[in-house]
């Protein structure tokens, strides 16, 4: 007949496995920390950007009024990227604080109440929805994300037709005889 298992190390294994999906939490908030320091410094740059455009007399009055608009709708999706980032951010703490829970609820169910037996598994399974809440927040963040990209790459094309139009029409001229 085998040897009973030890309690000690089936409680030490069972406060030991919500760690696996702390450590995938803190991942992801490790990540979508970077993420909002970079959506922060896109929200400054586009925001000096506009300010100069405003100050700067242009000679090209319609292109710096389609830049201007481009900005503002840029600004607008960076506020919204902005926005989910911080709940997605507040979805993955509160998936580690009821994760971390989980496993000191495990420990204190085996040395101090063997009644709380139904409390652990309600907050790991709190912690895991908070992490897929704040996961689907971040694949809408990164679509948004992804939409900025291709408005900023369209408007840029733009610009860039633009100048090629203004340096044929320069070239022609040179080519005129006088």
């Amino acid at each position: 007949m085998p040897p009973a298992p030890d309690p000690h190390l089936s409680i030490l294994t069972a406060m030991i496995t919500p760690a696996v999906l702390i450590s995938g939490a803190g991942t992801l908030l490790l990540s979508t920390t970077n993420r909002s320091g970079r959506v922060t410094d896109r929200i400054r740059q586009l925001t000096e950007r506009f300010k100069d455009l405003v100050q700067e007399e242009s000679p090209s009055e319609a292109l710096a009024a389609e830049e201007k608009q481009m900005i503002l709708r840029q600004l607008s999706l960076q506020s919204r990227r902005s926005r989910m980032i911080m709940r997605a951010m507040t979805g993955l703490y509160l998936a580690l604080s009821l994760l971390v829970l989980t496993s000191i609820m495990i420990g204190a169910e085996a040395l101090i109440d063997p009644r709380l037996g139904g409390v652990p598994p309600v907050l790991a399974i709190l912690g895991a929805l908070a992490m897929a809440y704040s996961a689907i927040l971040l694949s809408i963040e990164v679509r948004l994300s992804a939409r900025a990209t291709r408005e900023e790459l369209q408007f840029l094309v733009h610009l860039a037709d633009h100048y090629a139009l203004l340096y044929d029409q320069f070239h022609q001229e040179l080519k005129r005889p006088e």
